[in-house]
């Protein structure tokens, strides 16, 4: 099931900066979407965030130095009923102490809502559907910022689109940072840009965790599975110059490379064939 068709939360994360002995307000909204059929009631509670591993799988239970903002926030209206097509804000404070450790701070505003039961198999299950607003938080002061670009590459050959490009980004310091992510395809034999395409955008920005190293793979879609490709990909990160990779990529199915296996089979055959067969012909003069 597509929970967006059950409701929707936005936005789905926020960057924001505190100051210590300050108070922070914010808000989200939550929408119950016009093709609703019923009234819609949500809960609003707070949950650590964090990730696991290079692959950033969410982590949404440990408590660490990181997310000591959940003991700060406090939310308003923590609970609602909307009807079809209605929406409401659902408003934060965060109550930042007088001393705070300075850096990244982060949080997830998740919003619940238990489904009507449904009959399974003889058995009534009731399902429960959740939505996070991820807090990106840096508490205001002299924080350590420390990183590298480890990885920025493109395949050279590919048998099947989308080409997946590969990035890795380590955090050393202490508060989260933003890498913006340009990627720019065009034909080998042109310089006419096929990917994004006209009014599209083909830039990303992905956050990296304090104290995490982050794998990225971006996928180049919408482009014909057989050509000779430019790729150029470009990644800024931490305020250094940008990292620039440019690399030659051949798309060629396989399909395509049994058909031309099977080609020179056949005209070897021929070859091979008219040779003999002038061979025989000689022999006999």
């Amino acid at each position: 099931m597509d929970i967006t068709n059950i409701f929707t939360v936005t936005p789905m994360n926020q960057q924001i900066t505190l100051e210590r002995g300050k108070v922070f307000s914010g808000s989200i909204q939550v929408s119950n979407p016009a093709t609703a059929a019923e009234d819609f009631s949500f809960q609003v509670k707070i949950a650590p965030y964090g990730v696991e591993g290079n692959s950033y799988d969410a982590n949404l239970v440990t408590d660490t130095a990181y997310t000591e903002i959940t003991k700060w926030i406090t939310i308003k209206n923590p609970a609602g009923t909307l009807k079809p097509n209605e929406v409401a804000t659902v408003d934060f404070e965060v109550n930042v102490p007088e001393d705070a450790p300075i850096g990244g701070q982060y949080a997830a505003l998740l919003v619940s809502f238990d489904g009507r039961d449904s009959q399974e198999t003889g058995v009534s299950i009731k399902n429960k559907f959740e939505l996070a607003s991820l807090l990106y938080a840096r508490v205001d002061g002299e924080v350590e910022r420390k990183g590298e670009i480890i990885e920025n590459s493109i395949p050279g050959f590919v048998t099947e689109i989308p080409i997946k490009t590969n990035i890795v980004l380590k955090n050393d310091g202490n508060v989260h940072e933003t890498a913006k992510i340009g990627i720019e395809v065009r034909s080998f034999f042109s310089p006419e840009l096929i990917y994004p395409k006209a009014g599209e955008s083909g830039a990303l920005e992905e956050v990296v965790m304090p104290g995490t190293t982050r794998d990225l793979t971006q996928e180049i879609t919408n482009i014909a599975p057989l050509g000779i490709y430019e790729v150029t990909q470009t990644v800024l990160y931490m305020g250094s110059d940008a990292i620039v990779t440019k690399q030659i990529v051949v798309a060629c199915p396989v399909w395509f490379m049994f058909l031309v296996a099977a080609t020179i089979a056949v005209i070897t055959t021929v070859i091979v064939g008219l040779v003999k067969h002038n061979k025989r012909k000689r022999e006999v003069l």
